[in-house]
């Protein structure tokens, strides 16, 4: 088939401080089997000269789109800004600490078609690598019986996306519509990921290829941040996602699942002293009708 026959798949190339990784990253998606391509490169305002690479890497690739933002906006609002103009059928976020496997794209790509008009996102198995590019483990583990940890799901999966967390993020191919009725990301938050699976699977299917597509690079100070902490903005953003999650559940399950979800993150925030997130998420299960014995021990301590 010709390549101006098949759908059209962007990639938003989101850099921030990334030249370490950046020409890694880059590389992966010229090494892409799927033929038709839209490539965007933002760049948030990176100041370890990441602009000099994508520079260099969009005169040489004059169809790919270079956008060099003047301040630091966030993931949500610079994503944004590619998506607004982007022209593709299906959307990756990509960030450009990452790598995408060859058949990435293409594999996704018949991922969707065999799923059917119904799913907005696929999302797949990563390998977690460290900053020298080395092994450290997949996304999903697999027990001796074969069978996945965390458990990913298919379909409508709402209620799951409300209690735990099991896909990998990075792994991510979204259908254009699917983000274009979301109005994109919410630039009021401070990340994106759990907005997007709340507000996408309350009307959209998801679906699982069981196939590493994605090498997800960790850092270890990002994986010692100080989530939870007073101050936190993801925090504070995860408490607005389960506030629109309340208004979005229709069933006892589903407010059932969110339950479990704002029991969670009560217990982090009390843990680390955080009190002001603790009330804000102990009124949540109040309002949820959710309040269990330890719940209220939490509760309390919140408010001194």
């Amino acid at each position: 088939m010709p390549a101006s026959n098949l759908p059209l798949v962007t990639i938003v190339a989101l850099c921030y401080n990334h030249a370490r990784f950046l020409e890694t990253a880059l590389e992966s998606i010229r090494a892409q089997t799927y033929p038709h391509l839209e490539v965007f490169l933002v760049d948030d305002a990176s100041t370890d000269g990441s602009p000099e690479i994508l520079r260099r890497y969009a005169a040489a690739y004059p169809s790919w789109h270079l956008r060099l933002l003047p301040h630091n906006s966030g993931n949500c609002q610079a994503f944004n800004s590619a998506f607004r103009e982007a022209k593709g059928d299906f959307i990756i976020d990509f960030a450009t600490d990452d790598v995408l496997l060859p058949e990435r794209v293409a594999q996704q790509v018949a991922a969707f078609a065999a799923a059917g008009p119904r799913c907005g996102m696929v999302y797949s198995d990563a390998e977690l690598i460290d900053e020298e590019g080395h092994h450290v483990r997949y996304h999903f583990r697999r027990d001796a019986r074969g069978q996945l940890h965390p458990r990913p799901a298919s379909g409508p999966v709402f209620a799951e996306v409300l209690a735990r967390y099991f896909i990998s993020t990075p792994t991510m191919l979204m259908r254009r519509a699917t983000l274009a009725q979301l109005g994109g990301y919410d630039e009021t938050l401070a990340y994106e990921d759990f907005d997007f699976w709340v507000r996408a699977s309350r009307d959209w299917d998801f679906q699982f290829l069981d196939l590493v597509t994605t090498q997800k690079r960790l850092h270890p100070q990002a994986m010692s941040r100080k989530g939870y902490r007073p101050h936190d903005p993801y925090l504070r953003s995860t408490i607005r996602v389960c506030q629109k999650a309340q208004a979005l559940c229709r069933t006892d399950t589903e407010r059932a699942a969110l339950a479990v979800r704002v029991r969670w993150e009560l217990r982090q925030a009390v843990r680390y002293r955080n009190f002001p997130e603790a009330r804000a998420l102990y009124l949540l299960l109040q309002e949820l009708r959710a309040v269990g014995p330890l719940d209220w021990l939490l509760g309390n301590l919140a408010r001194f």
